[in-house]
């Protein structure tokens, strides 16, 4: 579990720079460079991420059950993560009705995806990995729209087109990864035939 723990204060942590050290991050910014920064911050993420996959890995196997989920509710995560995945492509694109309603579309898929897993997963590991992403995405969130609110931000939203290719996006890139990477990758499948 400490693997999963490390792993999750480096993802979480560097992708925390903005919410709660905002200044720092803008005066390492101003030291490093730009590119320099986004080069360390990309390999904190990736180092954050693979070690989040080993801890969780590792974890998973002797962790407690804390509850048996019931098998609906890894029906109702499947809904989830599709409406996950849709929210995360609209993130990706610059002029989505969608994006201009939520406001932080990335935020609300990673809250989504996570609070599915929760709900269809019940491990001491379950709790930590999911549960840890919910709360950063709920604090994320938040404290986004509270800032651009205070900033006078407003998402433009031209038409529905951006819409229609996120949804296309989306459905390609959930039927491949419940269908083949989430085995392959996870260990596990998420719908199993």
């Amino acid at each position: 579990m400490a693997l999963l723990l490390v792993g999750l204060l480096l993802f979480i942590g560097i992708h925390s720079l903005r919410l709660f050290a905002n200044e720092w991050r803008e005066s390492m910014i101003e030291q490093l460079g730009k590119k320099n920064w986004q080069l360390l911050h990309a390999a904190v993420a990736i180092i954050g991420l693979l070690t989040i996959i080993m801890g969780y890995g590792y974890a998973r196997y002797s962790a407690e059950w804390l509850w048996f989920p019931p098998v609906w509710t890894r029906h109702l995560a499947a809904l989830l993560v599709l409406l996950a995945f849709v929210f995360v492509a609209a993130a990706a694109m610059p002029y989505s009705k969608l994006k201009s309603w939520v406001s932080y579309p990335m935020a609300l898929g990673i809250k989504l995806w996570a609070f599915a897993h929760l709900i269809s997963n019940g491990t001491s590991a379950d709790v930590v990995l999911f549960g840890a992403f919910l709360a950063w995405a709920i604090c994320n969130y938040a404290i986004s729209r509270r800032r651009a609110r205070a900033q006078g931000l407003e998402f433009s939203a031209p038409n529905f087109k951006f819409d229609a290719l996120a949804i296309i996006v989306a459905l390609a890139a959930y039927a491949v990864f419940v269908l083949f990477l989430h085995e392959f990758l996870i260990g596990v499948a998420p719908l199993p035939m």
